[in-house]
């Protein structure tokens, strides 16, 4: 893997803390999920440059970005993502999400048609019922608990996150980035993400329909789908049923299916199939 530099930029009256690989080519913003930073794009990216530009955000109240107590919503990160766009100087970039990070993207791409080249929605961007986003909620409980407790040391921490299952196999990459996660406290370590953040998120996302978005964009989007489930077969992000929404609703709308990925391991474990479907999407 590729080692990013780290800078600082601004977004809508805060400050954001950026992960970039270099390289020619397009420029590429990425977006994380729900409780992750800019390091968990350290594979894809180490894949895209430098024949492509690499920029990963941390989301407010994640990783080393400002925290404010509030402003945890869809409207606030497609603030933040054109303020930072504009600070760096992108006139166009192809935006890459993962998880809510595809939501975000996707309404940047509806909002700001002028701003975004190409969008990726990396396991994301479905218009899912009730029922979908709680059967989501009971999978990614594991990733929300862990936010609440203080560990003695990073090992206590990573020998957690090492027993789930959709973890494995646990990598260096995957390693890195919960080190990243972690801030140091006098009793040990936690993460520095605030799960009443989080939970305001939750609640904001689940009062914001996706379908709103699609007709709205113009540009090309490539949709990249898990075939799997993450603890059961059919707590996965994008429904068959809703992924054929998107392509029908979508103007320009294609898909590639990541046979025998789940939410995670479609972005934290090497897969020729989906590198080779960005770099498709990048290049042609």
């Amino acid at each position: 893997m590729t080692a990013p530099i780290m800078r600082r930029a601004r977004g809508n009256g805060i400050e954001l803390q950026l992960a970039i690989w270099e390289g020619k080519g397009k420029q590429v913003l990425c977006v994380h999920g729900l409780t992750a930073n800019c390091r968990c794009w350290d594979v894809i990216a180490s894949a895209l440059a430098p024949m492509h530009q690499v920029t990963a955000m941390d989301l407010r109240g994640r990783g080393l970005s400002d925290k404010p107590p509030t402003g945890y919503s869809e409207e606030h990160h497609v603030r933040d993502v054109r303020s930072l766009m504009d600070d760096l100087e992108l006139g166009k970039a192809v935006l890459l999400g993962h998880s809510l990070g595809g939501y975000v993207s996707m309404a940047v791409a509806a909002r700001h048609p002028d701003r975004v080249e190409g969008l990726i929605l990396l396991d994301a961007g479905g218009d899912l019922s009730q029922e979908q986003w709680d059967k989501i909620a009971f999978a990614i409980k594991p990733s929300l608990e862990r936010l609440e407790k203080t560990f003695h040391s990073f090992d206590a921490y990573v020998g957690l996150m090492k027993q789930a299952q959709f973890f494995q196999p646990w990598s260096p990459a995957i390693e890195a980035y919960f080190r990243y996660d972690l801030e140091e406290m006098e009793a040990g370590v936690r993460s520095r993400i605030r799960l009443a953040h989080i939970h305001e998120e939750i609640s904001n996302k689940r009062d914001t329909g996706a379908a709103q978005f699609y007709p709205k964009i113009s540009c090309p989007v490539l949709i990249m789908r898990a075939t799997e489930g993450v603890v059961v077969p059919d707590d996965i992000l994008l429904p068959e049923e809703a992924v054929e929404r998107m392509l029908l609703e979508i103007p320009d709308a294609r898909r590639v299916d990541v046979e025998g990925s789940n939410h995670y391991s479609i972005l934290f474990q090497p897969n020729e199939t989906r590198d080779r479907a960005i770099l498709d999407f990048l290049e042609g």
